[in-house]
């Protein structure tokens, strides 16, 4: 394969790692303090954290939606114009 389409791969992998990184780590950090204040608690429901984590995954996205979009953006007008270089 060529090393411009192995770079372009690489770039759109990392920038899907990046991309997705905010609603991840916010997922993992509420679902760690909903299972240590249900633990304290003693309520073992699991909707209580699934629905949770639902609602502040959504609002991350919300919140961080117009740079996942800009860059995403960014990305594919680069891979555009690069388009006919690769070969």
């Amino acid at each position: 394969m060529d090393p411009k389409i192995l770079e372009a791969t690489h770039k759109a992998l990392l920038l899907v790692l990046i991309l997705s990184l905010p609603p991840i780590i916010v997922a993992s950090v509420m679902g760690i303090l909903i299972s240590f204040l249900q633990a304290i608690t003693q309520v073992q429901e699991q909707t209580i954290s699934f629905a949770v984590k639902l609602i502040f995954v959504f609002i991350t996205i919300l919140l961080t939606g117009s740079w996942l979009g800009g860059e995403l953006y960014n990305y594919s007008m680069r891979i555009f114009t690069e388009f006919p270089m690769l070969k």
